[in-house]
């Protein structure tokens, strides 16, 4: 069985993964939501997965299904929102294609992570043998994916021409208005310079 003590780990370390990639992709306030979102409403339609490839003879994970435990769970997501951090970033860099790239790497990597928690930690649960189970966790990979990054996009807006937000340690650029001796329309010549006799 998942002990609390262990999802209290996972939720320390994923809190610092989250606060490093929050830093490294310039993350703003509002896409920080929206990744929390997207990270939430992945667990809401997630969760239902597991009985159901449990129903059909899938896989069989030792949950406890009580309030407490399924709180800790759901924390446990949404400080995964750091995966939608990372998507937005592709996604303002690459488009759709680089979506595609990481919707075909979620969905190979997804069997083989989970396939590594269970074989480190038996008393997790197991998986039945053959593809369908792999398949199966493959799809729900990519639904997560999709459905977090989907709701992220509609809290955070689309990525594509999106500016990044000025690290904090990073000081603002001057700008026109600041200093209007310094900037003349192009093809301006009336316009005043600075300078001496100007």
């Amino acid at each position: 069985m998942i002990t609390a003590q262990q999802l209290h780990l996972f939720n320390g370390l994923y809190l610092v993964v989250l606060v490093v990639v929050a830093v490294l992709t310039r993350a703003t306030a509002r896409r920080i939501a929206g990744a929390l979102a997207g990270a939430a409403t992945m667990f809401v339609v997630g969760l239902p997965i597991v009985p159901l490839g449990e129903h059909v003879g899938w896989w069989r994970f030792a949950i406890p299904w009580e309030p407490n435990f399924l709180t800790a769970l759901g924390i446990n997501a949404v400080l995964c929102s750091f995966v939608f951090l990372i998507t937005w970033r592709v996604a303002r860099r690459f488009g759709g294609r680089g979506l595609a790239v990481l919707a075909v790497v979620a969905a190979v990597m997804g069997p083989i992570r989970d396939k590594g928690f269970v074989e480190r930690f038996p008393e997790w649960g197991s998986f039945a043998p053959g593809v369908a189970p792999v398949l199966a966790i493959s799809a729900s990979y990519v639904l997560a994916g999709v459905v977090g990054h989907g709701v992220m996009r509609l809290v955070a807006g689309p990525a594509r021409g999106s500016p990044l937000a000025r690290r904090p340690w990073e000081a603002a650029e001057p700008s026109a208005t600041d200093d209007p001796a310094r900037h003349v329309a192009f093809g301006d010549f009336k316009a005043p310079r600075g300078g001496p006799g100007s």
